[in-house]
């Protein structure tokens, strides 16, 4: 088994395909009392074993995946309801039930988390973090470090999961620093014999059987060497994970002038521009555009460095679609801040808070060479505004373009690109294999899966249905 992507999602599949392998606690107490039921039901076999759409039934909190509820309800019990029950999982190693599988991805195991800046808090409570059998907690407690307010860094949350891959003996099955350009099904017959070799001695799943795949997955990419060198290779596997989260291309706003060199897609260039003294108090407001938290870090940054910011939204703001209205107060302080400047700050009425202007319901038409930038408000009215930079901060995109069309053949909606939040790959629920294209799975954001809470649910899933594919599932 190939993976794309080594972030979260990624490490918890190698985990259970590592022969890590989950059963119910006997002696423990679920406070979902079906679900405890039907746990006791068979506690000798694993979970994985199990039938997932039994167990999971019936489940419901803040995810749409059956699966991601139900790993989610064994690992952290009642922990919607601010309850620290103890994960009713036990784990053992079985390494006769391992699945040779390599793990491909840029950076350090962690992915996108080593791109985010390292002093960022995160939107989830620390302990939904954590990966299998290793509580977020517990590993900060060992940095005699505690969470602030419950939440963790970007940085804390990096090393976690780094230090996660060494301390479970997963290493040798990751390769740092790669790039993967392609992925596409070619005939078996097409390989060369000493590769077929190579598979059947790997897979030890259908290539041994008499219904032998008549086609298997060419994975092709290259590592970057330690001198910087691009060394190439290509992979033949009968299964390939997609697990590359939605990091890679930010969203862009589609209008004239997005492309020059003072507007940004990364709130990295605003703390770039800070540090390098290129921007200040006494320079021109910065622009800020999207209503999500990226763009609040953002506001938050510079209201701290005291930098002006002209805030520009399409949302209302009493819009319940808004993030900010579905945050409770208490736990996100920070994020109530920016929603109170967004409400209270409109260039229609002057508010509290300094250098800073809100524009709910309006959006860019376009931006000038000489930093000026044209805004459009519902009524159509427009407005130019003198700005030292723009920060357009709308989301962003997986980048697919590794596979045939982009993936779009793969999403629910095959005639729209791949989104996680409005059009994500089409998977089983049960396994995560795509139903259009059987031997691929997709795991995290690309299936609709967006909290690495929720994450681990769909590694459990395709963890299962690998097994079963390898024979790998005692009877």
């Amino acid at each position: 088994v190939v993976f794309s992507g080594n972030g979260p999602s990624g490490i918890c599949l190698s985990y259970l395909l590592s022969g890590y392998t989950p059963y119910f606690k006997r002696e423990s107490l679920h406070p979902h009392p079906i679900l405890q039921r039907k746990l006791e039901e068979a506690p000798e076999v694993s979970i994985l074993d199990q039938d997932l759409d039994y167990l999971s039934e019936g489940l419901e909190g803040r995810s749409n995946s059956p699966v991601a509820l139900l790993f989610d309800a064994l690992q952290r019990p009642d922990t919607d309801f601010g309850g620290t029950a103890e994960s009713v999982l036990t784990w053992w190693h079985e390494p006769s039930r391992a699945i040779p599988h390599l793990v491909l991805g840029r950076n350090a195991p962690g992915g996108a988390w080593h791109s985010i800046e390292g002093s960022m808090v995160t939107l989830s409570r620390g302990e939904w973090m954590g990966l299998p059998d290793l509580p977020f907690k517990e590993w900060l407690k060992q940095k005699r470090r505690g969470l602030r307010n419950n939440r963790a860094t970007a940085e804390d949350i990096a090393q976690y999961y780094q230090h996660y891959v060494t301390k479970k003996g997963l290493q040798k099955n990751f390769r740092c620093g790669t790039v993967v350009t392609s992925v596409r099904k070619v005939s078996a017959e097409s390989i060369s014999n000493h590769t077929k070799k190579d598979l059947q001695e790997n897979s030890g799943s259908l290539w041994n059987s008499s219904e032998q795949s008549t086609e298997v997955f060419q994975v092709d990419g290259f590592f970057k060497t330690v001198e910087g060198d691009k060394e190439p290779f290509s992979i033949y596997t009968e299964n390939v994970v997609l697990a590359t989260g939605t990091y890679d291309s930010p969203t862009w706003l589609g209008v004239k002038g997005e492309n020059l060199s003072y507007v940004h897609h990364q709130l990295s260039a605003l703390e770039a521009a800070v540090k390098n003294n290129s921007i200040g108090i006494m320079s021109d407001p910065v622009l800020i555009v999207g209503a999500g938290l990226t763009a609040a870090d953002a506001i938050l940054f510079a209201h701290h460095c005291c930098i002006p910011v002209i805030h520009v939204f399409r949302r209302r703001v009493s819009d319940p679609g808004l993030i900010f209205n579905q945050l409770p107060k208490m736990m996100y302080p920070e994020y109530h801040k920016v929603h109170q400047m967004m409400k209270e700050q409109t260039a229609a009425c002057a508010g509290p808070y300094e250098c800073y202007i809100s524009l709910p319901e309006h959006h860019v038409l376009s931006f000038g060479k000489d930093k000026k930038c044209i805004i459009q408000d519902k009524n159509g009215c427009q407005k130019a505004y003198k700005i030292s930079m723009a920060l357009v901060l709308t989301g962003s995109n997986p980048n697919l373009s590794f596979l045939p069309n982009n993936g779009i053949d793969l999403a629910m909606d095959s005639h729209q690109p791949v989104s996680p939040k409005r059009n994500p790959i089409d998977v089983d629920p049960f396994t995560y294999e795509c139903t259009q294209e059987k031997g691929l799975y997709a795991l995290g954001p690309l299936a609709g899966d967006n909290f690495v809470r929720f994450v681990q649910g769909g590694a459990l899933a395709a963890a299962s249905s690998l097994l079963k594919k390898a024979n790998k599932n005692p009877p």
